[in-house]
């Protein structure tokens, strides 16, 4: 058996050998991203959101050394529990394949995989930026230059605000990323719904982005593209009060030599703790919302 395509679970591959909407999911938010039983019950109403709009989810991991596209509900339900399970990028894949490991695939792993699947579009809460102080730590995220040069199509909220918000952006654009604002003129910022910078475009349909993908990937440019969906207005967080909350805990890993791969699943636990759990409802309610627009723009792109 080959390591190189991920194994397709059979809803997955009957859908691609038909031509049917695919939306691909990542696992990190399963392994490192929420305490268990919301990961669990998170990953399976993600699931159920693609599919209310009309895509097949295929949620993707490495499992006991094997790439995965598509996971049975007992399969989540054990990766929601295990121990020692790797968060991977894509540069770490192929050493924790080699050694039958498991692991949670974040943005860059997941597009990755993804692309070598068949599968191009891809649903998730945020991508990784450039980190506050990376002038001096060079800490930017391979979800960056993994956009640059892989042709997946990443609906997201935005970035967190714990990043660079500025500096990620001018990274995008010197990768040639292009950057979507699905109904609005400004880039959210995970929690709020703007960052106070502008996107460098507006499209307001899932027809219109689905047309856009098509022509990215005629033209050759060869690159992901970045859909920034804001959060629902409903569930965002006051920015002023979230704003203050980053600021403490950033602080307080910077204090306690927090880094590296370490320091977003530290922040996201130390804000939630902070915000008597309002931002990992407003986690759920993103990721959510972020899945049904994928799942609506992976059908126009089948139709197209």
């Amino acid at each position: 058996m080959s390591l190189l395509k991920p194994v397709l679970n059979p809803e997955v591959a009957d859908a691609l050998a038909a031509g049917r909407p695919v939306v691909a999911l990542e696992s990190t938010i399963i392994t490192h991203g929420m305490p268990y039983p919301a990961n669990l019950e998170t990953a399976l109403a993600v699931e159920d959101v693609v599919r209310a709009n009309g895509a097949v989810p295929a949620t993707i991991a490495v499992v006991r050394g094997v790439a995965r596209a598509g996971l049975t509900a007992a399969e989540l339900e054990d990766l929601a529990q295990a121990k020692g399970v790797v968060k991977a990028s894509s540069r770490d894949l192929a050493a924790v394949m080699v050694r039958r490991g498991s692991a949670g695939t974040t943005v860059s792993a997941t597009m990755r995989l993804a692309d070598l699947a068949g599968i191009p579009l891809f649903a998730t809460g945020g991508v990784g930026g450039v980190h506050r102080g990376a002038e001096a730590t060079f800490d930017i995220s391979a979800d960056l230059t993994e956009l640059g040069r892989t042709p997946t199509t990443v609906v997201c909220a935005g970035v967190k605000s714990i990043l660079d918000i500025p500096k990620t952006l001018e990274f995008l654009e010197t990768q040639r990323v292009p950057v979507i604002a699905y109904g609005s003129d400004d880039f959210p910022a995970f929690f709020t719904r703007s960052s106070g910078h502008k996107a460098d475009h507006r499209l307001d349909s899932a027809e219109e982005i689905a047309a856009a993908m098509r022509l990215h990937r005629d033209l050759g440019c060869g690159t992901g593209i970045l859909i920034a969906n804001p959060i629902p207005e409903a569930d965002a967080l006051d920015p002023a009060f979230i704003d203050g909350t980053i600021t403490d805990a950033v602080a307080e890993a910077e204090a306690r030599g927090i880094s590296r791969k370490d320091l977003t699943p530290f922040l996201l636990a130390r804000i939630n703790e902070l915000s008597g759990g309002r931002s990992l409802t407003a986690n759920i309610a993103l990721v959510k919302n972020n899945a049904a627009l994928a799942a609506r723009i992976a059908v126009a792109y089948a139709a197209s």
